[in-house]
C-alpha cells in the first residue's frame, strides 16, 4: 500500500481514483477545483480531501493529475499551491491528462529541480474504461521510475506501456487520436452509405465487423449511430482539443496529416450543429443533416 494523491475528479479522474483506493488498496487524498466533488468522492470511497493540490499531495509517494488541458495542468502542478510545492523529494508525479508533449517536458524539468520524478501517462478508453478500470495507459519516462509506478497504475488499467522518454506518452496518445478520427469518419460514411442504399445496418455490421473492416468503434458505436443517439461518451469538444494538440505537434515536426485536419473541420461542423457534448461518433449526424 502506498500513499497516493489524485488531483482532478472529472468523469475520468473520479472512477480512476476510486480504483486506486478500492482495487489498489492505497491511502488516498484527493483534490478537485469544485470542492463538493472531492467531498462526494471521499464520502463514497473513504479517502481524505485537500484544500489545495499541494495539501493533497503532501507526503504522498505517488501523485496523479487528470485535468482538462495544458493550462489546467500547469495550474495544479507549478502554479500557486500546485502539487510540486507540496510533494516530497523522491516522490513520483504521474500525469493522466491528454496534453502536449511540450508541457510534459516542462513538468519533468520543474519536477527534477525539486528532486521529484515525472511520468506523462495519458489514457485511452473513455469514461466506460475509467469506470471499469480497463484503461490503456501510454507512459513516457525513465524505465526505473516506470517500474515503480506501474503496479500502482495497474489499479485502473488493462494495459500499461512505456513508450519512451518523457513526452512519448503524449505523442503516442496523439497517434491514438489520429487513428480514432479516421476510423470514426470512415464508419460514419459507411453507415450513411448503407442507409442510402437501403441496407439493414445491423445485418451488414454483423458480417463486416468479423473481417478487415472491424474495429472497436464499429463494435461499440454502430448501434447508437444507426439510432442517432449521441448524448454520451467522449465529447466532441474534447476531441477537438486533442486534435488541436495533434495538429500543433504536426506543424512542429513536419508530419503531414490531411485526413486528421479534415476530420477536425468536420467536428467543427458538429459543434456548429450544437453537438459540443455529443459523442465523437456524431460525425454521422453531420452527414445526415438536412
Amino acid at each position: 500500500m502506498a500513499k497516493v494523491a489524485f488531483i482532478g475528479l472529472g468523469v475520468m479522474g473520479f472512477p480512476m481514483a476510486g480504483h486506486l483506493k478500492q482495487k489498489g488498496g492505497h491511502e488516498l487524498s484527493v483534490y478537485n477545483r469544485t470542492a463538493t466533488k472531492a467531498a462526494e468522492w471521499a464520502a463514497k470511497f473513504g479517502g481524505t480531501t485537500g484544500a489545495t493540490p499541494a495539501e493533497a499531495a503532501k507526503d504522498a509517494d505517488f501523485v496523479f493529475t487528470c485535468v482538462g488541458n495544458d493550462d489546467d495542468l500547469r495550474s495544479v502542478t507549478t502554479g500557486e499551491n500546485g502539487v510540486l510545492s507540496g510533494m516530497k523529494s523522491g516522490a513520483i508525479l504521474i500525469d493522466n491528462t491528454t496534453a502536449s508533449a511540450e508541457v510534459a517536458r516542462e513538468l519533468e524539468a520543474a519536477a527534477k529541480e525539486k528532486g521529484i520524478h515525472f511520468i506523462d501517462a495519458p489514457v485511452s478508453g473513455g469514461q466506460a474504461g475509467a469506470e471499469g478500470g480497463v484503461l490503456t495507459v501510454m507512459c513516457g519516462g525513465d524505465q526505473e521510475i516506470f517500474d515503480r509506478a506501474k503496479p500502482v497504475i495497474d489499479a485502473y488499467a488493462r494495459m500499461v506501456g512505456l513508450m519512451g522518454p518523457v513526452g512519448a506518452g503524449q505523442l503516442t496518445k496523439m497517434m491514438n487520436q489520429i487513428c480514432i478520427a479516421g476510423i470514426v469518419q470512415g464508419l460514419s460514411e459507411a453507415i450513411h452509405f448503407g442507409k442510402q442504399a437501403g441496407l439493414d445496418i445491423e445485418t451488414v455490421v454483423d458480417v463486416i465487423s468479423k473481417g478487415a473492416a472491424g474495429s472497436w468503434q464499429m463494435e461499440n458505436r454502430h448501434k447508437t449511430m444507426d439510432q442517432g443517439k449521441y448524448d454520451f461518451g467522449f465529447a466532441v469538444d474534447w476531441m477537438r482539443k486533442d486534435l488541436d494538440i495533434v495538429l500543433t505537434e504536426a506543424r512542429r515536426n513536419g508530419a503531414k496529416l490531411p485526413l486528421t485536419a479534415l476530420v477536425d473541420q468536420f467536428y467543427g461542423d458538429v459543434q456548429a450543429m450544437g453537438g459540443n457534448r455529443w459523442d465523437t461518433s456524431s460525425l454521422l449526424a453531420r452527414l445526415e443533416r438536412k
